[in-house]
């Protein structure tokens, strides 16, 4: 079991700074604004030989259970309990307030162990924060600044001191010993703001991880969590709700959506979660747009199903408009789903499946030519300027998704029309439905092209 750490403290004391400087990349979000962080973000720290579970936890407030801050609450108490090990971090420059010494109470009682860290200690207005922070009983604090990276190696050697030493757990495992060797699936779980996204992880992995609620926009960081579905591994990353861009005015807000955007890149397959209560948005197919831009797979969740009235006739309506609009993704899987009951989500899980099969498919490159032929037989592409195009050979250079490249005497003419024509082809006649495809076109090389006469 991987030793944990979680990283607690009032809101605006620099926790997220400290997480980024630990994991060594810029993943938690930043601002001056307190109370940024809400859910609980998990990475893997190295410094070395090193290595720890990291938890970036929300800022400890006091509030009534049901509301917001309240249940931000619960997310960092529920990251305090599964913890080996507890940094309770201070503003050395603000001094001790009554929230710390509540909070230090707190801790008292959650029979873990404590360092207590002293942050933004750059300079001598700290040192009397640092006296004071004496006064909460958890012995020297460790003085460090998150931003400036000092006293990193001091931090580090308290976390080395409360890790266990390593035990020899007998026979190494070969790799490929079961399925959770698998390099897990990468799902971004997106949508417009209040769609279901964080309610739809929370039902798939069985437990409240991510903080739900009734208000818009809960969810400001992208969160990944791992979890494992008939054997097979997925890394499941929930994102802030992406609204149009002209409606972004807050800086806070740019971030999210700049973090979900950096989720869909790197990620294999995207869940786009739909209202299906909610009448169809410009902005719904702008997020298809996008995904497909990028070139990962695409799967529709359309949620909120049970509370769908006429659901042939919805279903109906939704298909003959995207299919008229995502021309890209011809054939895109979408699934009915409530993720608030659970109904729909194994066959989600089944298209999610079948969508990254299709999506790493490769076509051999004599049934591709044999292909080819047959549809230049069908309907020739048109001359331009008097002369004709002649397409000479086809073959796939990658997946993920499949590109294809054409060799032909004239790439630059090749209308649109006819590019669209032989990528609707290839998607109707080699089951590619459903994931972007990429029509490269090169120019035939001319063998005589530099002899002289």
């Amino acid at each position: 079991m991987t030793f944990t750490v979680a990283i607690a403290g009032r809101p605006n004391v620099g926790k997220s700074t400290l997480f980024n400087r630990l994991v060594g990349r810029r993943l938690a979000l930043v601002h001056d604004r307190p109370g940024v962080t809400r859910d609980r973000r998990e990475a893997i720290a190295e410094y070395g030989d090193l290595s720890f579970r990291l938890i970036d936890t929300a800022g400890l407030e006091d509030a009534p259970e049901e509301t917001l801050t309240g249940r931000m609450r619960k997310q960092t108490e529920a990251a305090i309990a599964e913890a080996d090990l507890v940094l309770f971090m201070i503003d050395a420059r603000a001094g001790l307030t009554p929230v710390d010494e509540h909070f230090a109470a707190l801790l008292r009682t959650a029979d873990r162990p404590v360092v207590l860290v002293a942050n933004k200690a750059e300079s001598n207005a700290a040192d009397a924060g640092v006296t004071e922070a004496y006064a909460l009983g958890f012995g020297d604090p460790i003085a460090i600044s998150a931003e400036h990276g000092i006293g990193m190696p001091d931090l580090l050697d308290v976390i080395r001191d409360a890790m266990p030493a390593e035990e020899d757990e007998g026979e190494a495992r070969e790799p490929g010993d079961d399925e959770a060797d698998a390099k897990p699936l990468s799902v971004a779980i997106i949508g417009q703001p209040n769609a279901g996204k964080s309610t739809l992880v929370n039902r798939l992995i069985g437990e409240e991880r991510l903080l739900t609620g009734p208000e818009a926009g809960i969810t400001r960081d992208a969160i990944a969590v791992d979890w494992e579905w008939r054997g097979r591994a997925f890394r499941l990353a929930d994102t802030a709700g992406l609204r149009r861009k002209a409606k972004i005015v807050d800086k806070l807000e740019r971030l999210s959506a700049g973090d979900a955007i950096r989720v869909i890149r790197f990620a294999e397959i995207v869940v786009l979660v739909m209202d299906a209560t909610e009448p169809l948005e410009k902005q719904d197919r702008q997020l298809a747009d996008l995904v497909a831009s990028e070139g990962r797979a695409l799967v529709l969740a359309l949620n909120k199903w049970d509370l769908v009235a006429n659901k042939d006739e919805r279903l109906a309506e939704l298909k003959a408009d995207l299919q008229e609009t995502l021309t890209q993704v011809r054939g895109v899987p979408m699934v009915p789903i409530s993720a608030l009951s659970g109904d729909g989500l194994d066959r989600l899980m089944e298209e999610v499946m079948a969508i990254h099969e299709t999506w790493n498919a490769r076509v051999p490159t004599a049934a591709l030519n044999r292909w080819l032929e047959a549809m230049v037989a069908r309907h020739p592409p048109p001359a331009v300027s008097g002369r004709r195009i002649r397409l000479k050979y086809l073959a796939q250079s990658r997946t993920r998704p499949p590109t294809f490249y054409l060799s032909c005497s004239r790439p630059d003419a090749l209308p649109d029309a006819y590019r669209r024509y032989l990528v609707n082809g290839l998607r109707e006649d080699f089951g590619l439905a459903g994931v972007p495809i990429r029509l490269m076109l090169r120019r035939d090389k001319n063998p005589y092209e530099g002899r002289k006469r």
